[in-house]
């Protein structure tokens, strides 16, 4: 049984530890959120059995330091449709205050759905609405992963 010394002690070093937690809040960096954009889908090949789409993604940062990003995985909706999903391959980094373009390609066996999207791709389309929706894992210590959610609309070609 401990005696009332070290029950004092200890009591400190709890109240000690949690007199620290807002200065550890402090030292964090603020971060800003990226946004990402779909700039361009493109189909490399299709058969009814499977798709191949190449799928040019934007990331922004608005952010003073650089973004190492280790991955995203992503699904994407087009019209309204479920359409897919995937993940980067290879690691890049956005520049602080800039952006970097990346392409994934996007394999899907969803006929039904591209033969509701195939004829939206000729020229003079109107533009699609897409939902582009999963995360950004970083290499930043303090924040791992970033959860997006981004809507638009982009013309197909």
């Amino acid at each position: 049984m401990a005696g009332p010394d070290a029950r004092r002690a200890g009591r400190r070093a709890v109240l000690v530890a949690l007199a620290a937690l807002p200065g550890c809040a402090a030292l964090a960096p603020h971060f800003e959120r990226p946004r990402l954009e779909l700039v361009g889908v493109e189909v490399r090949d299709a058969t009814l059995a499977e798709q191949h789409l190449r799928v040019r993604l934007r990331v922004e940062n608005p952010n003073a330091r650089a973004l190492p990003v280790e991955s995203i995985d992503y699904a994407l909706r087009l019209g309204g449709e479920e359409f897919g999903n995937g993940s980067s391959a290879n690691p890049f980094t956005v520049p602080a205050s800039g952006s970097a373009e990346f392409e994934l390609i996007l394999t899907t066996r969803l006929a039904t759905t591209l033969w509701k999207v195939l004829p939206r791709l000729r020229d003079g389309a109107p533009p699609l609405e897409y939902q582009l929706a999963g995360t950004v894992r970083t290499g930043l210590a303090f924040l791992r992963t970033i959860p997006f959610d981004e809507r638009g609309s982009i013309a197909l070609h």
